[in-house]
């Protein structure tokens, strides 16, 4: 679902609808607002925000123009883009995840491996073996002692050889053991799903984060009014008022600070500054709302915030009235997340984002996170896991936690990938061993305890 079936490539000056693979290398193709980008390429003509979320986890849209590098599986949200292609669709990002889920799938668990080579091997020789023992020796007696056969005797005693070849204290008592901890674990909202994840997530000393969605909660809220010079809810309603009519994620999240029923009849002459901002009439007095490039066009001076998250810089007829600062709020329980892992055993905590350096050391500081790792693309997040089991092969197992599309080849390469249930992506929650219900990171340290007990039965 991530990628088109088809492109709109300009070709002798028209637009012609032709299947993805036929997209070549150097072809223009056209992306209009809502669609998704085909193919990885270079922004020849146009400007727009682009919804990376599936593939880097970035929650806030980024702005492209021309000459700017694009990949495939971003959402075109405003402008009319022309891209010139610079990878086919088998070398594009869209694809890359696929092969990356199916090759860390692949390379999953030298246990696995084993158990099926032993299998493999084991069970046929167990069952010749007993096929043997019920028919050598009475053919044996028969044709060399030229006594009676004794079918009955030695058939029983094959089946007595079959039965004391399966260590029948392992095949019962064992898995029951790991239903009841499975079963425990779900009642607490943690499925798992085999025996073998359970008996990986008791060693788990070492526990790897996606950010967005996991340890915050992906949605974008007013978290700070800055420098004010008017009543900070006259400032954020007319913030609201004057990006009434955008749709992106930022004027979203001013109208639900606003909280009220926006009447737009009091809002003209609206102009959208791509890469800027807005600056609309409300009440008949101009207000701009943007970046501090937006204050730069309009000649206001503007106080530089130092908060880390998006700054709404506000100017009220033609004068400075202060910022609002907009970011991604942490999830209640994450901190507590966090040191109930210390408290069970885990020694090192990672993060790893698409998200911003600032942004994403901001978060790790306050949560406690030991390692952070940002401005990251699927194939870097499992770059970086790559490297983590190989520094952490000697001290115990790897567990990593995610919700996106993009988190789906980190978790089938980690020793133990754990999904978020409720607001986690299909691709997410396939890709798991462990999926959280409630989307509770204090769940993964729960579920670390109740695998320890279920082992300690074992």
């Amino acid at each position: 679902k991530l990628a088109p079936k088809t492109a709109t490539v300009v070709r002798s000056g028209k637009e012609t609808l032709v299947p993805i693979e036929q997209v070549r290398t150097g072809d223009i193709f056209v992306v209009r607002p809502g669609e998704t980008i085909p193919v990885d390429g270079v922004v020849e003509e146009g400007s727009s925000a682009v919804n990376e979320a599936a593939l880097t986890g970035e929650s806030l849209p980024r702005e492209v123009k021309q000459g700017d590098e694009i990949i495939s599986g971003c959402i075109n949200m405003s402008g009319l883009l022309k891209i010139q292609t610079t990878r086919e669709f088998g070398e594009s990002t869209v694809s890359k995840i696929l092969d990356l889920v199916e090759n860390a799938s692949s390379r999953k668990s030298r246990s696995e491996d084993f158990i099926s080579k032993f299998a493999r091997v084991y069970t046929p020789a167990v069952c010749i073996s007993a096929l043997a023992l019920a028919v050598l020796p009475p053919v044996f007696r028969m044709l060399v002692m030229g006594a009676a056969p004794m079918w009955s005797q030695w058939i029983y005693r094959a089946l007595t050889f079959l039965v004391i070849s399966c260590p029948c204290a392992l095949v019962i008592s064992i898995p029951l053991s790991f239903f009841a901890g499975i079963g425990g674990a779900s009642r607490e909202g943690v499925l798992v799903k085999g025996s073998n994840y359970l008996e990986t997530l008791s060693q788990t000393k070492c526990v790897v984060f996606d950010k967005t969605g996991t340890l915050t909660q992906g949605v974008f809220e007013v978290n700070g009014i800055h420098h004010s010079n008017i009543h900070e809810d006259q400032l954020v309603e007319y913030a609201a008022l004057a990006e009434s009519a955008s749709s992106h994620p930022i004027s979203k999240s001013l109208q639900r600070a606003y909280g009220k029923e926006l009447d737009r009849s009091r809002v003209t002459n609206v102009q959208e500054i791509s890469g800027n901002g807005v600056i609309a009439t409300v009440d008949g007095m101009e207000i701009a709302a943007g970046n501090d490039k937006l204050m730069d066009r309009l000649g206001v001076p503007y106080i530089p915030c130092h908060s880390v998250g998006t700054i709404i810089h506000m100017a009220v007829g033609g004068k400075y009235a202060g910022h609002i600062v907009i970011s991604d709020v942490v999830k209640p329980h994450a901190r507590e997340a966090v040191q109930a892992l210390r408290a069970a055993g885990v020694h090192r905590t990672v993060m790893l984002t698409g998200d911003a350096k600032p942004v994403a050391d901001q978060v790790a500081q306050s949560l406690g996170i030991d390692q952070v790792y940002a401005e990251l693309l699927p194939a870097g997040k499992v770059e970086k896991v790559e490297e983590l089991l190989l520094d952490n092969s000697e001290r115990g197992k790897l567990a990593f936690v995610g919700d996106g599309i993009n988190d789906a080849p980190v978790l089938s390469r980690a020793d133990i990938g754990i999904a978020m249930g409720a607001m986690g992506s299909d691709a997410a929650i396939e890709a798991a061993d462990v999926v959280l219900m409630d989307d509770d990171p204090a769940k993964i340290a729960k579920a670390i305890r109740i695998s320890r007990k279920c082992l300690r039965i074992v």
